[in-house]
C-alpha cells in the first residue's frame, strides 16, 4: 500500500511550508510518528512525523522548497520494508550527508492512517549489543518501547550506555543524538582516542546562529542563505520599524524585596508543585495589572482607528539557536503565579523542541522580551507588530546605591519600554511603568 505524505496544514492562516531538511532518504525504512523532515511556516518550525510504516520511495521536494499545504512531498510503501542501513552509509550511498538526528517530535500530521497496525518491536537484542538499548538493524525500539535510531544505538554502543537512562526529548520520549550526547557530556566516558559525534544540524551550512563557518585556507568570505525562520524575523522587524514611531523609556527598579521573595518560595514551589518559580511570572503578572489600567498599551492601530482589546494575551520572547519566537501566554491575567509558571515553562519547552502549534504564537497583545538573561542591562526591543508596546526586562544586579542619604548595596535591573509613539504618548509610557516599577517593588505575597 503506498501513502502520500503531504504538506500539513499548521493552522488556519498558513498556506504554505519551507521544507528544511529531510530526515530520510529514498529506500530507507521509517516508522510511523518517526520524525520524517523539517518544515518552517511563517510562524513556527516543526518536524513532521511519517504517517505510515514502510519504505521511502520517492521524495517530491528538495531542502529549501516551498510547498502549498497538501501537496503530496512524499510516498511511502508500506509493505515494502527495506532493511535499514547505518546513517553514514545510507549518506555515502545517496550522494548526501547522513541525516541529522531530529531534536525533538514536532506537531503531529492530522493524515489518514493505513488499515494495518504498525510493525510490532523487533525481538530482544543480542548479546552484542548495549544493555537494553534493544538494538536490531536499522531502527528499534528499547525496552522502554522508545524508538531508537541507528546513529543513537551506535553512539550508546561505543559509551557502553544504556539507552533507557537517557532522558530522550523526541516524540513519545524518543532519545535524539542530542539527548544521548548530552547524557555523554554529563558525565558518560568514551573510549580513548574516539571523539564524539559532532551536534547534530545541516552539514553544510551554520544551523545555528552562535555557529562558526569552515574558512578554507584561500577563502576570505564565507555565504550562507538565511532560513526561512531568520528571513521572517528580518522582514517583520523592518516592517515594524517602517510602521511605527518608535520611542523608548527606561526606569531602574530595585528588586531586592521581590529577589527576598522569590528565594523564600522556590524550593516550596518545586517540592510542592514540581515548577520553577521564575521572575518571569512576576513580571507578567504586574503587566497585566497595569495593561488594565492602560489599555492603550495593549492596543492596536488599524488604519485610522485605535483598536481597543479585552483580552491580556502576553508573548514572551524565547531565543533558540536558531531564531527567535515568541509563544503567547493566552488570558494571562486569569491565571495564577504558579499558573504562569507552568505555562511559559510549557511553551518554552515546547518553542526550543519545535512542538508549537500556530496558535500558540498567533494573537498577542502585548510582547515581553528578556535580554538581561545573558547579562544585558537593558535593552531596546522592536515592537511586535501589530501591537503598540514591548517591554525588555534587563539583568538583576547588585550595585551600591543611595538610600536615605546613605550607601546600601541592593539588586537592581533596568525595565525598558519601546512603544509607538502614534498612540502611545511618552506621559502615558511613563506612568505606566511607574505602575509596573512600583508593583515590582511591593509585590503582594498573598499572591503566591
Amino acid at each position: 500500500m503506498r501513502v502520500d505524505v503531504v504538506m500539513p496544514q499548521m493552522g488556519e492562516s498558513i498556506a504554505e511550508g519551507t521544507i528544511i531538511r529531510w530526515l530520510k532518504n529514498v529506500g530507507d525504512s521509517v516508522e510511523r510518528d518517526e520524525p520524517f523532515f523539517e518544515i518552517s511556516t511563517d510562524k513556527v518550525d516543526a518536524e513532521i512525523p511519517s504517517p505510515a510504516a514502510g519504505t521511502v520511495v520517492e521524495i517530491r521536494g528538495k531542502a529549501g522548497d516551498t510547498v502549498g499545504v497538501n501537496s503530496v512531498v512524499a510516498v511511502i510503501d508500506t509493505a515494502a520494508r527495506a532493511p535499514a542501513q547505518p546513517a553514514e552509509v545510507r549518506g555515502a550511498t545517496s550522494g548526501t550527508a547522513p541525516a541529522a538526528a531530529p531534536q525533538a517530535a514536532g506537531p503531529r500530521a492530522s493524515r489518514a492512517r493505513p488499515a494495518e497496525p504498525p510493525p510490532p518491536p523487533p525481538p530482544a537484542t543480542s548479546a552484542a549489543s548495549p544493555a537494553g538499548s534493544g538494538a536490531a538493524p536499522g531502527g528499534s525500539r528499547d525496552q522502554g518501547g522508545r524508538f531508537v535510531s541507528p546513529v543513537v544505538r551506535k553512539i550508546a554502543a561505543e559509551h557502553g550506555l544504556d539507552s533507557t537512562l537517557v532522558p530522550g526529548t523526541g516524540a513519545g520520549g524518543r532519545v535524539t543524538k542530542r539527548d544521548i550526547l548530552a547524557f555523554v557530556g554529563a558525565g558518560g566516558t568514551r573510549p580513548v582516542g574516539r571523539p564524539a559525534d559532532p551536534p547534530a544540524g545541516p552539514p553544510a551550512a551554520m544551523s545555528r546562529q552562535s555557529d562558526a563557518p569552515t574558512f578554507a585556507p584561500d577563502q576570505a568570505v564565507v555565504r550562507v542563505g538565511m532560513t526561512p525562520m531568520r528571513r521572517k524575523i528580518a522582514e517583520h522587524m523592518i516592517e515594524s520599524r517602517r510602521t511605527a514611531a518608535h520611542v523608548s523609556s527606561v526606569f531602574e527598579v530595585d528588586m531586592t524585596p521581590l529577589v527576598l521573595l522569590r528565594d523564600r518560595h522556590r524550593q516550596l514551589y518545586l517540592d510542592r508543585h514540581g515548577a520553577k518559580l521564575t521572575y518571569m511570572a512576576f513580571f507578567i503578572k504586574v503587566v497585566c495589572d497595569a495593561l488594565r489600567a492602560w489599555p492603550i498599551v495593549n492596543a492596536s492601530v488599524e488604519g485610522d482607528e485605535i483598536v481597543y482589546r479585552k483580552e491580556l494575551n502576553i508573548g514572551v520572547a524565547v531565543a533558540l539557536d536558531w531564531g527567535l519566537l515568541v509563544p503567547v501566554v493566552r488570558g494571562a491575567d486569569e491565571l495564577s503565579i504558579l499558573g504562569l509558571c507552568q505555562r511559559v515553562a510549557d511553551l518554552a519547552e515546547r518553542a526550543r523542541t519545535k512542538r508549537l502549534n500556530p496558535d500558540e504564537v498567533h494573537g498577542g497583545t502585548f510582547t515581553i522580551t528578556n535580554p538581561g538573561q545573558f547579562g544585558g542591562l537593558f535593552g531596546l526591543p522592536i515592537i511586535n507588530q501589530p501591537q503598540v508596546a514591548i517591554l525588555g526586562i534587563g539583568g538583576i544586579q547588585k550595585r551600591a546605591v543611595v538610600i536615605n542619604d546613605a550607601i546600601a548595596i541592593r539588586s537592581m535591573m533596568y525595565l525598558s519600554m519601546s512603544y509607538d509613539h502614534r498612540v502611545v504618548d511618552g506621559a502615558v509610557a511613563d506612568q505606566f511603568l511607574a505602575r509596573v516599577r512600583h508593583a515590582l517593588e511591593h509585590f503582594d505575597e498573598s499572591l503566591l
